[in-house]
C-alpha cells in the first residue's frame, strides 16, 4: 500500500470481520506506518471522498445486501487488497470488486483456497491469476512460522451411547455432542491442564457459553470470551491483553477468530467443534503459527477433538469429517498423532 501510495494511488483494504479492521490498523502502526488511515466498521457516507491514504473496512460496510456504496464512490481508489480472498465468492463481494472499474491494481491475499475450480475461477476473475509464494511446511522449515504438532484425541463412546446416536441427522449429532456433559468436562480439564495461553474454538454460541462457564469456574487465570456480540474494539483489546498473559484461555467462535486474527503468544489450541472444511481447518491452524520466543523450543500444539460414535459398520458424521481432516494434514505435511481416549 505504501508503494502504490507513493505512485499517487489511494488504497482500499476490504477484510471479512470488524476485528480485522482494528487489527490491521494497529499492525500498520506497529510496522511504522505514519500515513492517514480511515477505518470503518459501521458503514460509510455515500458522498464521502475520504481524506486518507488508506481506507480499511469490511465488505458488509460497503455492501450488506440491502444498502451499498454507489459506483462513483469507488473511483477514488487506485489500489485494492481483498484480504482473506478465499471468501470473495459471495454476490456482495463480486459487486464490490466489479464497482472498482478504474482501480488498476488489485490483490487478493490468503493462506487458503478450497480447491473448488468454480470458486477459484471466480476469485481469479476478480483479482487475477493465482500465485503461491510458499507453503506452510516450507515456512516452518525456514523458521518463519512456529513449528506445529497436532494431537488428534479420539473420544470413544460406549456402544450403548453410539447405538442411540446411530441414524440421527448431522444437526442432531452435533446437538448431542455440544450438550454432552462428559465431553465438555473433558475439554475443560484438557484446557486447565495445559501450561501457557490456550485458544478454545467453538462453532455454536450455546456451546461456547457452556465451555466459558465451565472453564471460568475452575480456572485460576484470566479467561476471555469472543463471539459475534463482542465489539471490534473489545476483540482488539483482548487480542493485545493475551500477549501479556502467561496462562490465559481465550474461548472464541470460529466465525470471529478463525480467520486472520493474529495472537503471537498462543501455545495451545483446542478444536472443540468438528469441521471438514479445508479453509476452516487451515485458517484455524494459522492462528497457532505466529512466532513467539516462548514457542521456539516446543512450538505450538493443536488438539483436534474427534468423536467416535461408530457402531458396528456404521460411522458417524463427525468421525468421517476427521478422516477428511487427516487428508488435509497429510497434504500439508503436518505432523500429527492419534490418541484414543474412552469417554
Amino acid at each position: 500500500m505504501r508503494w502504490y501510495q507513493q505512485m499517487g494511488h489511494k488504497g482500499l483494504i476490504v477484510v471479512p470481520t470488524i476485528g480485522l479492521v482494528t487489527q490491521m490498523e494497529s499492525d500498520f502502526r506497529d510496522y511504522g506506518y505514519t500515513g492517514k488511515i480511515h477505518t470503518s466498521i459501521g458503514g460509510l457516507l455515500k458522498s464521502d471522498n475520504i481524506d486518507a491514504d488508506i481506507v480499511i473496512t469490511t465488505w458488509q460496510s460497503l455492501n450488506n445486501g440491502k444498502t451499498r456504496m454507489p459506483k462513483p464512490w469507488y473511483q477514488q481508489f487506485g489500489a485494492v487488497f481483498g484480504d482473506e480472498a478465499h471468501g470473495c465468492k459471495a454476490t456482495s463481494l463480486i459487486q464490490i470488486l466489479s464497482s472498482l472499474q478504474n482501480c488498476k491494481y488489485r490483490f487478493g491475499t490468503t493462506g487458503t483456497l478450497d480447491g473448488n475450480p468454480l470458486n477459484e475461477a471466480t476469485i481469479e476473475g476478480l483479482f487475477g491469476p493465482k500465485y503461491q509464494a510458499v507453503s506452510t511446511k516450507e515456512l516452518m522449515d525456514q523458521g518463519y512460522v512456529a513449528k506445529l504438532k497436532i494431537k488428534c484425541i479420539v473420544l470413544k463412546y460406549s456402544d450403548e451411547v453410539a447405538k442411540s446416536v446411530r441414524g440421527k441427522t448431522y444437526a442432531e449429532e452435533i446437538d448431542f455432542l455440544v450438550s454432552n456433559a462428559s465431553r465438555n468436562k473433558f475439554i475443560k480439564n484438557l484446557a486447565l491442564s495445559l501450561k501457557g495461553n490456550k485458544l478454545v474454538f467453538f462453532r455454536i454460541i450455546d456451546h461456547g457459553k457452556i465451555l466459558n462457564d465451565l472453564i471460568s469456574a475452575d480456572s485460576n487465570h484470566n479467561v476471555f470470551y469472543i463471539d459475534g456480540g463482542v465489539s471490534g474494539n473489545e476483540r482488539e483489546a483482548i487480542r493485545r491483553a493475551i500477549e501479556d498473559e502467561h496462562n490465559a484461555t481465550l474461548i472464541a467462535s470460529l466465525g470471529t477468530t478463525s480467520t486472520g486474527v493474529s495472537i503471537n503468544k498462543l501455545h495451545h489450541m483446542i478444536a472443540a467443534s468438528p469441521s471438514k472444511s479445508k479453509i476452516k481447518v487451515l485458517q484455524s491452524i494459522g492462528r497457532m503459527l505466529r512466532l513467539h520466543e516462548e514457542k521456539q523450543e516446543h512450538g505450538a500444539i493443536l488438539y483436534d477433538i474427534v468423536d467416535d460414535l461408530s457402531h458396528k459398520s456404521h460411522q458417524n458424521f463427525t468421525l468421517k469429517h476427521f478422516l477428511e481432516r487427516t487428508k488435509i494434514y497429510d497434504s500439508e505435511q503436518f505432523d500429527y498423532e492419534i490418541y484414543n481416549v474412552r469417554l
